[in-house]
């Protein structure tokens, strides 16, 4: 009985980890849509300093709601700055940005869901 109990617990804490991924996931989502509106309230000027306009936002907001608007912002505005020629960094994928525990294992190949 104890090999059952190891795997019921192991089956368990894999649940939980998928469960809390799927909810920071979501937690995420919206934060950064929330975060994102912040950016209308913006002038043109100023949106141009970060590499962003107007249509961008529009275009931004016209992905499902489940899409991270924020990917959206981060590649257009590193579209903008490598057509320029700068040398900065593009920006973090939210794979990067994710807990180390919320990756998929690296042994074998990662199944993504988009």
């Amino acid at each position: 009985m104890p090999a059952i109990a190891a795997i019921a617990a192991s089956t368990a804490l894999k649940a939980g980890r998928s469960v809390a991924c799927a909810v920071a996931w979501l937690v995420r989502r919206f934060r950064n849509r929330r975060m994102a509106g912040q950016l209308s309230g913006l002038d043109d000027r100023m949106l141009a300093d970060i590499g962003l306009t107007r249509s961008d936002l529009r275009d931004a907001y016209a992905e499902p709601l489940w899409h991270d608007p924020t990917d959206v912002l981060a590649r257009r505005a590193a579209e903008r700055r490598t057509s320029r020629g700068s040398r900065s960094k593009p920006a973090r994928s939210a794979a990067e940005s994710s807990p180390e525990w919320c990756r998929p294992p690296t042994d074998r190949p990662a199944r993504y869901l988009m």
